[in-house]
């Protein structure tokens, strides 16, 4: 059975870090691109960042490049999304994606299997 389970998601004032965790668990997990979404204007989620299953390709929105950085620990299953310089538009809803299905990676249709979230709010 195919899971995804974020955390991390926490409460922080303007301007401090954040590393989100994805743990991922079933058969196909470790040959699959993993992504991180969160909501965006007029979009129900936007793709912040993506990794290859070699950890050698990373994706990062336009939105996002310079503050987010994307990595994978496939000894542990786990994919971590590390977010710097937080503002209060960061805050949302960050999910996790796997199983991706090609396509654009930015998009949510190009991904099967999603996490429950997990919640980010940054104060000014």
């Amino acid at each position: 059975q195919v899971q995804l389970m974020e955390s991390g998601g926490d409460s922080v004032p303007a301007g401090q870090s954040l590393t989100l965790s994805c743990v991922l668990t079933g058969d196909t997990m470790l040959s699959s691109y993993v992504a991180w979404f969160r909501p965006a204007p007029g979009k129900e989620r936007e793709g912040g960042a993506s990794i290859s299953p070699s950890r050698r390709n990373t994706y990062y929105g336009d939105s996002v490049k310079g503050r987010f950085t994307i990595s994978r620990d496939n000894a542990k299953n786990v994919v971590y999304l590390q977010i710097n310089s937080l503002k209060p538009d960061d805050t949302a809803m960050y999910f996790c994606a796997a199983g991706w299905m090609g396509g654009n990676w930015a998009v949510v249709g190009s991904y099967k299997y999603w996490g429950q979230g997990t919640q980010v709010t940054v104060s000014s």
